[in-house]
């Protein structure tokens, strides 16, 4: 199949907004591609990611590189094609111009195929090692030397992580279902099991319905995590599971998944990333303390201080950024990993057994130790026991509690009300920048007021909340300009818009209602707290989950 026909659908998609419309032209596409093992391929193509993002291989291709490898495959300038990028605002349409002007053609060109694009793109992830920039140039000039200017457009964007056609996984799993007459549902069940499009576009399209219903755990690729809402107290938390209730302490840490198959281990991040290589001792000491041959396991990585005390998740984050000198870190930043759930064992899935079995099952086959522990809990029907356990996790100086339903199964990525988190204060929003201002004065050339934005799915896009330009220091802005420059849609004057993918967590003094937003919903005095490089926009905080806060805020003034 030729990479013009995705080229293609590259482009129908980004000129029209209509989520149907481009359902329709992603299914239309999926219908054509008759080789299973290119169906494979093309889902990640089509949201404009090489590989799911629990993959741990990376392109490790910036922008200066990627230009040196067109103007080597044009015989133009590297320094006119970036100075086209300033023109332009977009790297994949400077790219397209310098193929169009370009001053040598190979005598040997070839139209570029699908399966050649992703095969190189490989080449260039799994090169490393001394001389690794130069082949990847070479395998990339190649590339661009048989791509028409349309085709460099789309792959520079792919290459470089800006696709905008505007398709995300919801979209993605629409079109599946459309595509090989499945139900939607299924495709959503098979997807929050595995983490990967390619593999459920494959089974609907061989095996239908049937094949997506047999869809199991798969150690080695994670499952979409349950998640939990906020209430007032522990009070409330009781009368919302019944009377009765496992509460957990919260810890100040970062979310992980952990796979163990024998002596091969993967830790994955809140958002399904591969972070293994970042915490070597976490591994090592994991491979001790899990039992089982075949195991997958949930738990909170929480960064030591003095006397054995939390330090903010950031920590944790720091730890999962490090690729080069990580035994400096080790020393620096002390992880302790505090299990809370087990979803798999040794061939058997756990998700439909109920909380209070899992968790004796977890207690079973962890060998606690210094650094690897089961999160302190306990079960109660008693508000008073439950009220002293809380303030006791506060003073521990950890973030609250979690209240969990005894009879719960395990729900692949939902936010009910079977697991509940009770914190002192109004819960911290992660939200989605959808725009910013260029500053005056000393923070002029740097962004430095942003635009948040939260997902409404009834309008299928983000919706503003409010803006944000406290709690940044002049580092923060420059660092947060160069990540959004490539990622600005448009400018109108100081303003400009921002392709949704940076998510950061804001604090905020309380919700209101106001008309200026298409929300309805504005946050009064929001101050920045931190970039959350473990959360995609899909896990950001939705238009829904404000409301909820609002509601929930207001019983906590002592409102109706």
């Amino acid at each position: 199949m030729l990479y013009k026909e995705l080229a293609e659908l590259y482009k129908r998609l980004e000129k029209t907004t209509l989520k149907t419309l481009k359902t329709k032209f992603v299914a239309d596409f999926l219908k054509k591609v008759e080789d299973p093992e290119l169906l494979e391929i093309v889902p990640y193509l089509i949201l404009g990611k090489v590989f799911p993002d629990w993959d741990e291989r990376e392109l490790g291709v910036g922008e200066k590189l990627l230009i040196r490898a067109v103007s080597m495959a044009t015989g133009i300038n590297s320094d006119e094609i970036e100075n086209s990028v300033k023109d332009t605002g977009d790297l994949g349409e400077s790219v397209a111009l310098a193929l169009q002007r370009r001053k040598q053609k190979s005598f040997f060109s070839q139209p570029l195929t699908i399966k050649r694009v992703y095969s190189t793109l490989v080449k260039v992830a799994e090169t490393t090692g001394e001389g690794s920039q130069d082949r990847k140039l070479k395998y990339l000039a190649n590339l661009f030397m048989d791509a028409s200017p349309e085709e460099g457009k789309y792959l520079a964007r792919t290459i470089l992580g800006t696709m905008r056609t505007g398709v995300a996984e919801g979209l993605l799993r629409d079109a599946i279902a459309e595509a090989f007459r499945v139900k939607v549902e299924l495709v959503e069940r098979a997807y929050m099991l595995t983490s990967d499009f390619g593999f459920v576009a494959k089974v609907a399209k061989l095996e239908g319905d049937e094949g997506l219903l047999k869809v199991k755990i798969q150690v080695g690729k994670p499952i979409k995590p349950m998640l939990a809402q906020m209430v007032a107290n522990v009070r409330e938390a009781l009368i919302e599971m019944g009377g009765e209730a496992e509460f957990e302490i919260k810890y100040d840490g970062a979310r992980v998944q952990v796979h163990k198959d024998g002596e091969k281990v993967i830790v994955y991040s809140r958002r399904l990333e591969n972070v293994t290589r970042s915490i070597p001792e976490v591994v090592e000491r994991i491979k001790e303390s899990l039992k089982p041959e075949k195991v997958i396991v949930e738990g909170e990585l929480v960064a030591v201080g003095e006397e054995g005390r939390p330090r903010p998740f950031q920590y944790v984050l720091r730890r999962f950024r490090r690729k080069y000198n990580i035994d400096e870190m080790i020393e620096k930043i002390p992880l302790e990993l505090n299990l809370f759930d087990v979803l798999y064992v040794d061939g058997k899935s756990m998700i439909d057994v109920q909380f209070i079995e899992r968790r004796k099952t977890l207690e079973g086959i962890v060998t606690t130790n210094e650094w690897i522990k089961i999160a302190e809990n306990l079960i109660t029907k008693n508000p008073e026991e439950a009220e002293e356990f809380y303030h006791r996790a506060l003073d521990l100086g950890h973030e609250g509690l979690m209240a969990k339903r005894l009879d719960s199964v395990y729900e692949l990525g939902n936010r009910g009300k079977k697991w509940l988190k009770i914190k002192p204060t109004m819960e911290n929003l992660d939200l989605v920048i959808i725009g910013a201002e260029w500053g005056e004065g000393r923070r002029s050339g740097v962004l430095s007021s942003f635009l948040l934005g939260a997902y409404d799915p009834i309008r299928g896009d983000f919706v503003p909340v409010g803006k944000v330009g406290s709690g940044f220091t002049d580092e923060d802005l420059i660092e947060f300009t160069k990540m959004l420059k490539p990622l600005i849609k448009k400018e109108h004057g100081k303003f400009v818009e921002i392709e949704p993918k940076i998510v950061i967590e804001v604090a905020y003094q309380e919700i209101q209602k106001s008309p200026k937003y298409e929300s309805g919903f504005a946050l009064r005095f929001p101050r920045y707290v931190a970039l959350r490089e473990d959360k995609g926009p899909e896990d950001a905080d939705t238009l829904q989950r404000i409301a909820e806060l609002y509601q929930l805020q207001e019983r906590m003034k002592g409102g109706k």
